[in-house]
């Protein structure tokens, strides 16, 4: 591969890990799927990145249950499931557009839902 196409990649793990990162912290923001991109990315520009995201104590259980399994561990789900509501109810205030507000609320539940029937890990039952 290429130097230039690895640093492409990594270019894009870094700034979805620190996506992911902000997204721990702020509603509206999400952190899973920033970091599966991360690991994706890193995977193919740098694997001792992507070893480190899945080694990390706060991320990595998730990402690794997702990769072997398609599993979310339990508290990721009520984690999911509470920062979900709360960009709902942002999003209720926030967005002027009835339609707009709608659709997105729309699109929340929607997420919620796929995420709370997804089956959890092995190791967690």
């Amino acid at each position: 591969m290429s130097h230039a196409r690895r640093l492409v990649y990594l270019t894009i793990a870094g700034i979805s890990f620190a996506l992911g990162v902000i997204g721990a912290f702020l509603p509206l923001v999400p952190t899973t799927c920033f970091m599966l991109v991360a690991v994706w990315a890193a995977s193919r520009g740098s694997p001792r990145f992507a070893a480190w995201i899945r080694s990390h104590p706060r991320f990595g259980a998730t990402i690794v249950a997702w990769e072997s399994e398609r599993a979310i561990p339990r508290h990721a789900k009520w984690t999911a499931g509470v920062m979900l509501l709360l960009s709902m109810v942002v999003l209720a205030f926030v967005i002027g557009a009835l339609w707009l507000k709608l659709a997105l609320i729309f699109g929340l539940a929607a997420l919620t839902g796929w995420i709370l029937t997804r089956p959890e890990p092995v190791a967690d039952s």
